[in-house]
């Protein structure tokens, strides 16, 4: 079995993404991405990917035996069930009888099972990787304003998507218009959060999100999907 090298490809991983977060903050500090950045995040995902192909392979080998091994094949990440039925069907041919209990596992991993997105973008992002670069990251700041009331409650906003008027309050305080802050008061707490990110353009997600579940859900189905085999 090909147990091993997936680990091992998987703890290859899980090195990389420290170095990444690394990288990735000081690039979010200097505003602009990191020339290795993309580099070092385009090697993390091969190696998750040939993680989970050496475990299709696994599946294949042990379960599909009339199988065409000169055909190609994937580890099955489809965007809907008519495709995993047809395309895993046919790469992974007799597998919902010969083992259904590993096909309704995969079947249950797939990006359109809830909590799942995460492996359609992951899948978008490595196919993009395999033309030759990375989809393209672009910085997003996102400004909150958190006013901690005393005595309970907690009231939280957009600054770009609400505008105060004369005679508002919150808690008991009025908002200054030219502020579009509560006026200070010893009975709140107020804070202005901004929260800064970098996101894969095409697919307008967070980079350093995106990988991070990548890491641990290749983890989980790798490990769930050998304890089953």
């Amino acid at each position: 079995m090909r147990k091993a090298n997936a680990e091992s490809l998987i703890k290859k991983a899980e090195d990389q993404f420290v170095t990444i977060r690394t990288t990735y903050e000081q690039s979010l500090q200097k505003h602009q991405i990191d020339a290795g950045l993309k580099v070092e995040i385009k090697n993390l995902c091969e190696n998750l990917r040939s993680a989970l192909d050496y475990l299709a392979h696994d599946i294949r080998e042990k379960y599909c035996p009339t199988s065409n091994p000169k055909d190609r094949f994937y580890f099955p990440i489809l965007p809907n069930a008519a495709s995993f039925n047809g395309t895993a069907g046919s790469w992974f041919s007799g597998l919902d009888i010969s083992a259904p209990q590993i096909w309704s596992f995969l079947e249950s991993i797939q990006p359109y099972q809830t909590g799942f997105a995460w492996i359609g973008s992951f899948n978008k992002l490595n196919n993009e990787n395999k033309h030759g670069d990375l989809v393209e990251q672009i910085r997003k700041e996102t400004h909150r304003i958190n006013v901690d009331i005393q005595n309970g409650g907690t009231v939280s906003w957009n600054p770009a998507g609400v505008r105060f008027g004369p005679g508002v309050s919150i808690g008991g305080v009025p908002v200054n218009p030219a502020t579009q802050m509560p006026v200070p008061h010893p009975s709140q707490t107020v804070e202005r959060i901004i929260w800064v990110d970098f996101r894969f353009k095409e697919i307008d997600v967070s980079a350093i999100e995106l990988l991070s579940k990548s890491v641990t859900g290749v983890k989980a189905i790798v490990t769930q999907a050998y304890s089953i085999i």
